[in-house]
């Protein structure tokens, strides 16, 4: 856990990693600072069973943001943060998976720090780790690949831009967050790079949670498999894995224990 800066200031802002949603794989740390929280300033997609963790006292504020769609202005969150540190409370900003993965984290601490408020960040799950898990797979092995991607699907100016022709090498490894609106954009980059059009693709909607989904498909198949299942939830797309056979006989045992 990273060390807090202390200014001197009323209040003070843990920046939360939250998981994948499964409540049981939130750090010990994270669930002491929602029991110290005054107010829990959260994403859209937290999970309400980790929600439901949070201390009595805390006032629970959704700032979420949506890709392409309406969302809490930047700014808007960063003044939040400081005016409620500024009058005394402990806050907690409370981040899907770990807040330092495509969470803005920046931003904010230099809102906060500009500010004089103390801070620290509280790590978390990152979605990646979580999905990887339910498939039953590895995010590097030996002999395929060395190193893994965690890329973006989307960012302010609309689908992101990345190293195609390295990410269309045989044994590459990606994982792409909030990337099903993108799926068509990821696919026709690749091909053009020379990406086997055979390269296994998954898609986890909802990793970690009871309602967890595993659409297994093909980079040439992706957008019309991905359509026809219909995902709504969170997605993380890994490209160049495909789930391992055993992956869901041990959900359904996970299931079962739970």
């Amino acid at each position: 856990m990273t060390a807090p800066r202390i200014y001197p200031g009323p209040g003070h802002v843990d920046f939360v990693g939250a998981g994948p949603g499964d409540p049981d794989l939130l750090t010990v740390a994270a669930l002491k600072a929602f029991a110290a929280a005054d107010v829990v300033l959260h994403d859209r997609l937290i999970s309400d069973a980790v929600l439901a963790l949070a201390g009595e006292r805390a006032e629970l504020v959704d700032v979420g943001k949506a890709g392409f769609g309406p969302s809490w202005k930047q700014g808007d969150i960063d003044a939040l943060l400081v005016d409620h540190a500024r009058c005394g409370a402990r806050v907690v900003r409370l981040k899907s998976g770990d807040p330092t993965v495509f969470g803005r984290l920046d931003e904010e601490i230099d809102a906060v720090s500009a500010a004089g408020i103390s801070w620290r960040i509280v790590p978390g799950i990152t979605a990646a780790s979580a999905a990887v898990a339910g498939i039953g797979q590895s995010l590097t092995r030996r002999g395929r690949n060395s190193a893994v991607r965690f890329l973006t699907g989307h960012d302010m100016q609309g689908f992101a831009d990345h190293d195609w022709t390295a990410l269309a090498r045989p044994g590459a490894v990606a994982a792409i967050y909030m990337g099903k609106k993108s799926a068509r954009f990821v696919q026709g980059r690749l091909i053009m790079h020379g990406a086997d059009r055979a390269t296994p693709v998954t898609l986890v909607e909802n990793a970690s949670r009871p309602e967890q989904r595993v659409l297994a498909t093909t980079l040439d198949r992706l957008p019309a498999d991905l359509a026809a299942a219909g995902m709504d939830g969170p997605a993380l797309t890994f490209l160049g894995l495909a789930p391992r056979d055993a992956a869901a006989a041990l959900s359904t045992i996970n299931k079962e224990l739970a």
